[in-house]
């Protein structure tokens, strides 16, 4: 026969442009709030607050995000126009620190913070569906490629922050600050929006999103609350987000005040933490991809847990900063095997309002650990703080033991 069979053509391969301006994106999503870390012992001086105080500040915000998570991942998976959500997130986080810069009561600067929490609520419900559905079978690469963008964005944040400060005052910084939020969503908004050039022109990454009624929506959401694995990895999700923002809000502070750091070696000593989960980000996700979630989930948190006990036993000796570091590798690598576990485990077409889910989790994991560790503080120390991070990681790691073997989304 001289017939023969076309060979069915191949799939284009996929650009891995809107991976990286996601990214960037998410980088500096990361950025504001690392900035605010930095400052946090500074206002903290000039207010005269309490540690309780300081670490309401941080309860503040992130109990807005938990309120406001859950509504972003509906808008989301219900209009869709993911490119113009992401960069209004983007705008909502940077604009309220600029506010921040003009304030002066303790109250004003709980009503910024809790701004920020609102627009930080849209960001991930929309990126990260977005990356895992055009992925699908590299969600743990993609996705931790995702996560480096916000270990850049707390990386550099401390150390950029930390020299201007060596020759501006934080309310003059905070004022400067807004600028790179704002280049970046013109940008998003470029790349990412729902215009068209042609009828020819690329699919954007907006168009990708099957966006339902809310009719359609409503129907799927009894069995999304029925899923065990959902709970189970939020619940750990939450408080494993505990320990995360409980040490960013005390470790500049314990720098700061017990170390006697200036604030350009409080942002070094955070630049440490944040460069070591920016190594292990990619290494975890794709080892998830060929090992399995479980596997890198429970290493993680359990070498996190033993690396907080030996920072408490450490002090204020030279070997606490490296432990920082450690700590970094292995708290962060975790996060997006997380977010792939989750969405492997969820209808595709409730993936924003999933992710809404484990950050309302996270936010709300994360708004009572600062608050804990400021009351700890006050009346055991600061150091002790570190203990009790070391309880909450141990915590996380019993409900990823908990975890269903072998649950896929249905549909």
């Amino acid at each position: 026969m001289n017939a023969t069979v076309a060979a069915a053509p191949k799939a284009p391969a996929k650009s891995f442009r809107e991976v990286w301006v996601i990214t960037l994106g998410h980088a500096l999503t990361h950025w504001y709030p690392a900035t605010f870390y930095l400052l946090l012992p500074i206002i903290g001086k000039e207010m005269g607050l309490s540690f309780s105080q300081i670490g309401l500040i941080m309860t503040c915000q992130y109990i807005a995000g938990a309120i406001a998570n859950v509504p972003g991942g509906i808008l989301v998976d219900t209009v869709g126009r993911k490119g113009v959500l992401m960069a209004l997130s983007l705008f909502w986080v940077g604009f309220p620190y600029l506010l921040m810069g003009f304030s002066h009561g303790y109250l004003m600067l709980l009503g910024c913070v809790a701004l920020v929490g609102f627009g930080n609520s849209l960001w991930h419900p929309t990126a990260i569906p977005t990356l895992a559905r055009r992925f699908p079978e590299r969600k743990g690469l993609v996705l931790s490629l995702h996560g480096m963008g916000g270990n850049v964005g707390d990386a550099l944040a401390p150390i950029a922050i930390g020299a201007l400060l060596s020759v501006l005052t934080w309310r003059q910084v905070v004022v400067l600050n807004v600028a790179p939020g704002l280049v970046m969503s013109l940008l998003i908004l470029l790349f990412l929006g729902t215009v068209r050039l042609g009828p020819k022109s690329e699919k954007r990454v907006d168009d990708d999103h099957e966006h339902q009624s809310l009719r359609e929506y409503f129907r799927g959401v009894p069995a999304l609350f029925k899923n065990r694995a959902l709970i189970v990895l939020t619940a750990g999700s939450a408080f494993r987000s505990m320990t995360q923002n409980a040490l960013l809000t005390f470790l500049p502070v314990y720098l700061a005040y017990e170390m006697g750091y200036s604030p350009f070696w409080v942002g070094a000593g955070m630049f440490a933490l944040q460069a070591a989960g920016f190594a292990a980000s990619p290494i975890a996700g794709h080892l998830s991809d060929r090992m399995g979630r479980r596997r890198i989930m429970i290493t993680s948190m359990l070498m996190s847990a033993v690396v907080l006990v030996f920072m408490a036993f450490a002090g204020k000796s030279l070997a606490f900063i490296l432990f920082v570091a450690a700590l970094g590798f292995f708290l962060y690598a975790i996060r997006p095997v997380m977010q792939a576990w989750l969405l492997e485990t969820t209808p595709k077409n409730m993936g924003g309002t999933s992710i809404g889910i484990l950050f309302g989790a996270q936010a709300l994991g994360s708004s009572v650990a600062p608050l804990l560790g400021g009351i700890i503080a006050d009346r055991y120390g600061l150091i002790s703080t570190f203990w009790f991070l070391a309880v909450t990681i141990v915590i996380a790691n019993f409900f990823i033991l908990a975890m269903p073997k072998d649950e896929v989304a249905k549909s």
